[in-house]
């Protein structure tokens, strides 16, 4: 870890992930491994369709997502259970992996996850 302050910004991203017409996740990484992204997920998104295939066709979703959703409508279901539920605007929520999800309504999804630098064993 370094006593640095360290700003990183979605404009210049480390990596992308392009869902062409229905949205994309801009990834950035800071040196002790923190890593923040900017998804936008256009109306008629579902992470089925649109994401899956650019993680290689998982059953589910297999990260963790924690974040804060800035505008739109997020319905995210537990494949195994069935449970779905809402993220709005102005929510900020902790996924598991196991999940899909879908943009409900016409209006874009914006969200800044974050995930914490790897931690290892002593």
């Amino acid at each position: 870890m370094t006593s640095e302050i360290e700003t990183r910004r979605f404009e210049t991203p480390d990596e992308a992930l392009d869902m062409k017409e229905r949205g994309g996740i801009d990834i950035v990484r800071t040196a002790n491994g923190s890593t923040g992204m900017y998804a936008t997920f256009e109306p008629g998104w579902t992470w089925e369709r649109d994401e899956k295939p650019l993680l290689g066709s998982p059953d589910t979703c297999p990260i963790h997502h924690t974040g804060y959703c800035i505008a739109g409508t997020l319905v995210v279901r537990m494949v195994e259970t069935g449970q779905a539920t809402t993220i709005r605007q102005g929510d900020f929520f902790e996924i598991p992996p196991g999940h899909d999800a879908h943009v409900d309504g016409d209006v874009r999804v914006e969200m800044v996850l974050f995930e914490a630098p790897s931690v290892t064993g002593p």
